[in-house]
């Protein structure tokens, strides 16, 4: 597992959405945004599944997950993206993803709600019969 960390944390006011000026609405209007990661992955070649988790912001990923998508070829590996939202679907996140990373193999992206468990999410890990071994 690889938790996906901004190098430059966000601050309750980054995350002040009725703030057409705090960071994250800026990140999420500027299509070019590409929010640094504290830390990567050195051996992305040896995984042969990923599966992407991320939050909804405006409907879509956050551009942070933009940038983990570009720092890794992806190609060739089955590819799953995953996202928790009060409202927006996952539909609008999977096709962008897709489009950086075309040659994965992409299954269907999945929504949970803000109140899912962790029984929730393993139980539709199991679903994709990946053959994961789940902590």
């Amino acid at each position: 597992m690889f938790e996906i960390v901004p190098l430059e944390p966000y601050s309750d006011a980054d995350l002040n959405y009725s703030d057409d000026n705090c960071r994250a609405n800026k990140e999420q209007n500027d299509s070019t945004a590409r929010p640094e990661i504290e830390s990567k992955i050195d051996n992305m070649e040896n995984y042969d599944v990923v599966l992407i988790g991320h939050p909804i912001w405006w409907g879509i990923e956050p551009r942070i997950i933009d940038t983990f998508m570009e720092s890794y070829d992806l190609s060739g590996k089955t590819v799953v993206n995953f996202c928790t939202s009060g409202g927006s679907g996952v539909s609008s996140s999977t096709s962008n993803l897709k489009e950086l990373s075309p040659d994965a193999n992409w299954l269907d992206g999945y929504r949970f709600s803000s109140n899912a468990s962790k029984d929730d999410v393993r139980a539709w890990i199991e679903s994709l019969e990946l053959g994961l071994e789940l902590q």
